[in-house]
């Protein structure tokens, strides 16, 4: 436990290395491996993140997906656990746990959650092998084992993304990283 805090304090620092411009730059670079990548292009129903302001930047892919018809759930926080719920657009949207910008739309059932086709996941870093270290909070290693059919897509910063990355025996893998 004591490795994983001190990771998620060394990744902070070095997100502290950059100024928002590159972050942004980044952000995009990422963002357009998503789209050109056949997963994203096969998916009608996906699970995307409202970023905090230290994540990577996936507004223009919830954009580009909502504009696309494409159903977009984003999560909810709702005690200890994260619920999804259809984004409607932006003025759908309001500021919810941990200050971040989350659905007031329909809410999208567990019962349904095989029909998510992909899922771009948020964490504090990944490695090649998939592993992914999230805030620490568990929320989602609490929702990842339940998206069944989601074919799972870890997204970071370049420097986010290292040799190894610690995990638990309950953590669900990746099926792939992006980060550039």
């Amino acid at each position: 436990m004591e490795e994983k805090s001190h990771l998620r304090n060394y990744i902070r620092q070095q997100k502290g290395l950059y100024t928002q411009e590159q972050l942004a730059s980044m952000s995009e670079a990422v963002v357009g491996s998503i789209i050109r990548d056949g997963q994203w292009r096969l998916a009608t129903t996906m699970l995307l993140y409202y970023p905090l302001p230290d994540e990577l930047d996936v507004r223009p892919l919830i954009k580009t997906a909502h504009q696309a018809c494409h159903r977009v759930l984003l999560p909810v926080v709702v005690g200890e656990d994260l619920e999804l719920r259809v984004y409607q657009g932006e003025e759908s949207l309001r500021v919810g746990a941990y200050n971040i910008m989350e659905p007031v739309g329909p809410l999208f059932s567990a019962e349904e959650y095989w029909q998510i086709q992909i899922a771009i996941v948020p964490g504090m870093a990944f490695d090649s092998s998939g592993h992914r270290l999230g805030r620490g909070k568990g929320y989602y290693d609490r929702l990842l084992p339940q998206l069944t059919e989601a074919y799972k897509i870890g997204v970071c910063y370049p420097f986010q993304f290292l040799a190894e990355v610690p995990f638990d025996l309950y953590d669900v893998f990746m099926n792939d990283v992006i980060c550039s």
